[in-house]
């Protein structure tokens, strides 16, 4: 099986090249990274001592992959300028990341007869019905969760919109193309591998500034750190993703929602908590009242529907989680303090 894997150079592309590399050992491992952070030729420093080649294309220009000679049996798009505050500042550079990508990774798909897996976001949901679900959450103490049946109609950030935009440009093609497909809607991915960027997420940033005693801030909604997420750890998505490479018949023309679910669910106050323990440094912790427009109060994903279709559900929570990323941060800090 010959697999692309876009976006390979980044958290979550450079771990599925190598997970898929030590678990299907007969496969092919072509990554496509446009190498724009610099963690990302770090990266792909560690994919070639696995004999994992890069090939540096900017996937948001017309066309760029209409001279890729490696014909894919899938691909799995992992590509994305992530960055939900970038995303309003430069919005011509999102849509070409998020959206013109797609639009060439389908073309590549049609012309290899290829399958595809497109790795998307929570962020598609509309703001309004994140305010919503956290007003249900608080009132009722139960636990609301984002499905696939939600009507996406509203603002969601352009980063947002390029994703849900995508969704349907690969539905189109589907119909007309014949072309099968996979999507993955996901909430935070986190795990060792991250380097503490901010547009890298949450977890990571929180447990790198604790590790190097920074100063954090509770922004928005009053300062009280309570707004609430759910987190998938990268092993958990890596171990989806093979399943469903192994069994794509019996995903494929579904759309999935994939994430922590209820049981990993973390507010920014007792995440704050476990990385002090953890790491045993209590931070001075800044409140900035003022909300942003973009963020978000509110995401936990449902797990139904995925686990109607298999036995596969998170199996490392958050303690656990967070442990594997103070360790690795640890074991890697002179490495990762290039970064910054």
């Amino acid at each position: 099986m010959n697999i692309i894997i876009t976006g390979g150079c980044g958290f979550v592309g450079s771990s599925l090249c190598l997970y898929l590399k030590k678990n299907l050992k007969r496969s092919k491992i072509l990554s496509i990274d446009n190498l724009s952070k610099n963690y990302s030729v770090f990266n792909q420093k560690i994919l070639k001592k696995n004999n994992i080649e890069n090939k540096k294309i900017n996937l948001g220009k017309f066309n760029s992959l209409k001279h890729v000679n490696f014909k894919a049996d899938i691909i799995i798009d992992c590509s994305a300028e992530p960055a939900v505050e970038i995303s309003k500042k430069k919005i011509v550079k999102v849509i070409e990341s998020n959206f013109i990508s797609t639009l060439n990774i389908l073309e590549k798909n049609k012309k290899d007869k290829s399958k595809l897996m497109f790795i998307s976001s929570s962020r598609v949901y509309p703001i309004t019905e994140s305010y919503k679900k956290f007003q249900d959450y608080k009132k009722r103490k139960l636990i609301p969760t984002f499905t696939e049946q939600e009507n996406l109609k509203g603002a969601k950030t352009i980063y947002g919109f390029t994703k849900a935009a995508s969704e349907e440009l690969i539905e189109e093609f589907s119909y007309s193309e014949k072309i099968k497909y996979i999507i993955n809607r996901c909430g935070i991915i986190s795990g060792p591998g991250q380097y503490g960027k901010v547009e890298q997420g949450l977890i990571s940033l929180w447990m790198w500034r604790h590790i190097n005693k920074k100063n954090i801030t509770f922004n928005g909604y009053g300062g009280k750190g309570l707004q609430v997420r759910d987190v998938l750890f990268i092993n958990d998505f890596c171990e989806l993703i093979l399943i469903q490479i192994k069994n794509f018949k019996n995903y494929e023309n579904n759309l999935f929602c994939v994430g922590g679910g209820p049981k990993n669910i973390i507010n920014l106050r007792n995440l704050t908590i476990i990385c002090q323990k953890i790491s045993k440094n209590k931070l001075k912790v800044r409140r900035n009242l003022k909300t942003s427009i973009y963020d978000i109060p509110y995401y936990v994903t449902s797990l139904r529907k995925i686990k109607k279709f298999s036995n596969w559900k998170p199996k490392i929570n958050l303690n656990e989680g967070l442990k594997d990323i103070y360790n690795w941060m640890i074991l890697n800090k002179l490495k990762i303090n290039k970064f910054f």
